[in-house]
């Protein structure tokens, strides 16, 4: 770093954006972005991002399905920061706010954001999503309908962390989730587990957590009422059906996206349950319709969320979420590349990491 990005760095005006070169190529460096507040805008200076999967995956695979990384892209897209600046017509933010931001930016007037569908609108410019530059960099612009004050008690990790649990909360609110149900979460990644966080929080009764981490199911063990099963050693429909009199659950999150998950998906569910199918298969997968048909299973597909930030804001706020367990460790800017490279290894016990860009 030059002496001037230096002093630049040391105002706290890093010049430098993590950048994806290419695939399997990261730097750190200087990448100039003209971004003007316009008048329903506000720019935000990012104070911490979180490390998802897709960015992971980008990282190491250049794609994701019809996405391709075809010139360097700035990552990132779970993020919070401060307002820095605010336009002319913006009335509900004003500069020095906390924030937390909805990276998905649709177009207002689609077919689809006037059916309230706005996560499905074909044209939507979603952060770190090729072509669309990530907010790993010093500030971003960003519509302020799309901004979400954080109160004082939630902290730009906890602010960080609203994008995952969206989608959690969204999952459980197109299951039409009943108080007292008995729920399943397959895979206690990030997703999984913000998904059990989610569904604890709309009353389940019991979440039946599988993975083959044993380190990850012993942390979703302390988030509420679960009952950790790791796959490699029991079986679970017999699991659930053991523990439900023979019944089974009343609602499936698949959030593994694991072909063999997905084809025996329907064997723990109870007649007329319901499977939330969350997590994204790398290639088309079969399950047995059959199976559903024979319990009437009601089978609901989610894409990110909407209409539920200001839902996911309001209860860290109340400490009805606590998402806090869930990050398990937090990287300095300056190891943003170091910090993608341990994630691209998928390590054991590792939920969400995250990385700082200012105190």
């Amino acid at each position: 770093m030059s002496a001037a990005e230096k002093l630049e760095t040391q105002a706290g005006n890093d010049p430098r954006c993590l950048v994806l070169e290419r695939k399997g190529e990261l730097s750190l460096r200087p990448f100039p972005i003209e971004e003007s507040v316009g008048p329903h805008d506000v720019r935000i200076a990012i104070k911490t991002v979180g490390i998802c999967g897709s960015d992971v995956h980008y990282y190491t695979h250049g794609a994701i399905g019809s996405f391709v990384v075809n010139e360097p892209m700035i990552l990132g897209h779970e993020a919070a920061g401060v307002v820095s600046e605010v336009g002319s017509a913006v009335t509900t933010l004003k500069v020095g706010d906390r924030v937390c931001m909805e990276p998905g930016i649709p177009d207002p007037i689609s077919r689809s954001s006037r059916l309230g569908l706005y996560n499905l609108d074909p044209a939507v410019r979603f952060w770190a999503t090729p072509p669309i530059h990530g907010v790993l960099r010093s500030s971003v612009v960003h519509p302020a309908s799309l901004t979400f004050k954080l109160p004082d008690n939630v902290s730009f990790a906890a602010g960080a962390m609203v994008e995952p649990l969206a989608v959690g909360v969204h999952a459980v609110t197109k299951a039409a989730a009943k108080p007292g149900n008995i729920a399943i979460v397959v895979g206690a990644g990030p997703i999984g587990l913000v998904t059990v966080l989610a569904a604890v929080a709309a009353g389940c009764a019991k979440v039946f957590v599988s993975d083959i981490d044993d380190t990850k199911l012993e942390l979703a063990k302390t988030l509420g009422p679960v009952r950790p099963v790791n796959v490699t050693r029991e079986d679970l429909a017999a699991v659930v059906k053991a523990e439900t009199e023979g019944w089974g659950a009343d609602v499936i999150y698949e959030c593994s996206g694991s072909e063999r998950a997905i084809a025996g998906i329907f064997e723990p569910l109870c007649p007329g349950g319901t499977v939330v199918l969350i997590g994204m298969p790398l290639k088309p997968v079969t399950y047995d319709v059959v199976a559903a048909m024979l319990r009437e299973a009601r089978v609901e597909h989610i894409f990110r969320y909407a209409h539920v930030f200001d839902r996911c804001v309001a209860m860290l706020a109340s400490g009805a979420i606590d998402v806090s367990p869930l990050i398990t460790r937090t990287f300095a800017f300056e190891d943003s590349v170091e910090a993608f490279d341990l994630a691209a290894s998928a390590p054991a016990g590792q939920v969400k990491m995250q990385i700082e860009l200012a105190k």
